[in-house]
């Protein structure tokens, strides 16, 4: 019987569970750091998992749940040591999206919907981990995703307004929303607004003066205290009512058939959602604190605790930024803090629930506000439309389809604007003329450079692209364009450096251009082209047509052998006047 070494087996575990393998090597000295970084993230991760509860439509006591095992799980897989996954604003936005219209007013086929699509989402991400899928974490590029996060703030504050200042909103688009909040105003219930106004202002309070004390569980218990002490729930303030103790029964509602592929396409969309946030979050602060992670490892991790999260009758979940950066604020070491912070939320779901029914819903209402505005990213607005006009402009159009589309259709719009965007830049892909600049080696773009001068008789020009089906006619036009810019030039040499990949179009429009360039007494040339390009080029027939005369090692040698014989045609000619 073979047996497995000391050493492998330490891979493998640091492989499958890197957070398990961190365990075993724990140090003692580490615990002073998680500890109180742990009893920090579940001060905050408690009010704020009710309340996003609550944004989801579910009871409180589910916030709780899906705030639990979500933790152990990724404490166990997850390769950041300071990302904490739990409910977060914007999933719990896309949850009410996907499953309210299939649910249509059903509480119990609503739970088990978000169980399922909870679980699916899980079962999505885990597969594509496991086909290492995690380059899709840079698919939805920073500013479809700011859009996307700030239409989700917008949603959020305009969502739950209505509970703020004491009556309900039944409008769901952003106008219609507006409207009915104006024409409620008269209605205002002021004991529920002093409530949520006094919420709003400790918190903000607190995290501007003590950045370090849990700000949503101090408001929350301030805002509890007050309904408790002065019985403002017989004034008609809200508040939760009785919250069942006990931890959560693990299990799965089977969902009708003909919800099944609804839920599936919510799911992809929520994965790619989750896991992108949540990447952005476990990188920043793996940055931060100088180390790397595995991001198919993450998609694994994040699977399992949205699995977890559905099985223990929650919703799906995410990389959470507040409750991360409360972590790495404290100090948190490792993936303990997760740990700790999953065992006070569980002695609260066993032991403290009796004070959560004092808890008003303008004080949830308030803490939602609170993070739909910490959510909006206006600095990253700014930063867009300084650097690039057309990146602000995808960005505003994201944010808007989720404004005026809702949640699930504007992930949808964010993901056709990535493809968009990607397809423009490519088929369109910048390129440049070269030139010498006197005391600096090689050739350089001749706009980028004063005193920049091109090569007599020939034309250097570089595409930074790979030549495909798509951009084939626009490198084409160019090169066309530029030929007759400079009649007097009898070479035109493409740098065949930036040209990774070339299919069978891009092949034969160089073909073509040959022939069109051969037209105007201009010959094209090719130089430094990848092995990869190269043999396309046999492959085709395309170099055969060419001529291997055509191809050149570097830009230096056509240069040079372009001024050697430019050379030696002025020599002959020179000499053939003179015996003349």
């Amino acid at each position: 019987m073979s047996r497995v070494s000391p050493v492998l087996r330490s891979d493998l575990l640091a492989k499958v569970a890197p957070g398990l393998a961190m365990l075993g090597a724990y140090r003692r000295e580490w615990l002073r750091y998680d500890l109180p970084a742990g009893l920090s993230v579940a001060a905050v991760a408690v009010p704020t998992a009710i309340a996003y509860a609550q944004l989801a439509g579910f009871p409180p006591v589910v916030g709780l749940y899906a705030a639990l095992l979500p933790l152990v799980v990724y404490a166990l897989l997850g390769t950041s040591r300071q990302l904490i996954v739990n409910p977060d604003a914007a999933t719990c936005a896309m949850v009410a999206a996907i499953v309210s219209p299939l649910a249509a007013g059903d509480a119990a086929l609503y739970n088990a919907l978000a169980v399922s699509l909870s679980v699916l989402t899980g079962l999505a991400c885990i597969l594509a981990g496991l086909f290492r899928l995690g380059f899709l974490a840079d698919f939805l590029g920073k500013p479809i995703l700011v859009g996307f996060m700030n239409g989700i703030a917008i949603s959020i504050v305009l969502g739950q307004i209505g509970s703020v200042f004491g009556f309900s909103i039944e409008s769901g688009r952003i106008l219609p929303r507006l409207v009915e909040f104006a024409s409620k105003l008269p209605a205002t219930h002021w004991p529920s607004l002093a409530v949520g106004v006094t919420t709003f202002a400790v918190m903000r309070g607190v995290r501007r003066f003590f950045p370090r004390l849990p700000a949503p569980l101090i408001a929350v218990a301030l805002a509890v205290a007050i309904v408790e002490a002065f019985a403002l729930d017989r004034y008609g303030v809200a508040v939760l009512g009785a919250v069942p103790a006990g931890l959560p029964a693990i299990g799965w509602t089977p969902v009708p058939p003909p919800l099944l592929l609804p839920l599936l396409t919510g799911a992809a969309g929520l994965a790619l959602v989750s896991f992108t946030s949540g990447m952005v979050t476990a990188r920043s602060f793996a940055s931060r604190n100088r180390y790397d992670i595995d991001v198919d490892e993450e998609f694994i991790a994040l699977g399992a605790s949205n699995v977890a999260s559905g099985l223990s009758q929650g919703f799906a979940v995410t990389g959470a930024d507040s409750r991360t950066a409360v972590n790495d604020l404290m100090g948190g070491k490792t993936q303990v803090t997760g740990l700790v912070a999953a065992a006070m939320i569980a002695l609260v779901l066993v032991f403290l629930t009796g004070p959560l029914q004092y808890l008003p819903g303008s004080a949830l209402g308030a803490v939602l506000i609170s993070a739909g505005i910490g959510l909006f990213d206006w600095r990253a607005l700014k930063r867009f439309y300084r650097i690039q006009e057309g990146e602000f402009l995808v960005c505003v159009a994201a944010m808007l389809g989720v404004v005026v589309f809702g949640a699930l259709q504007g992930i949808a719009l964010s993901i056709a604007l990535a493809l968009l965007v990607l397809l423009i830049r490519s088929s369109r892909p910048a390129d440049a003329v070269l030139g010498r600049v006197q005391g600096m080696p090689g050739f350089h773009d001749v706009r980028l450079h004063e005193g920049a001068l091109p090569v007599p008789g020939l034309v250097l020009y570089r595409f930074t692209a790979s030549l495909i089906f798509y951009n084939a006619s626009y490198f084409k036009r160019r090169i066309l364009a530029l030929a007759a810019a400079d009649p007097h030039a009898t070479w035109f040499v493409v740098d065949g450096a930036p040209v990774v990949h070339l299919d069978s179009t891009g092949a034969d429009t160089l073909v073509a251009l040959a022939e069109d360039l051969a037209a105007r007494g201009m010959r094209l040339a090719i130089a430094g082209a990848l092995p990869q390009a190269r043999v396309m080029l046999e492959r085709s027939g395309a170099l055969d047509r060419l001529g291997t005369d055509a191809m050149f090692g570097s830009l230096r040698e056509a240069v040079e052998i372009h001024e050697s014989r430019d050379v030696g045609s002025r020599s002959a000619l020179l000499t053939q006047e003179s015996a003349t």
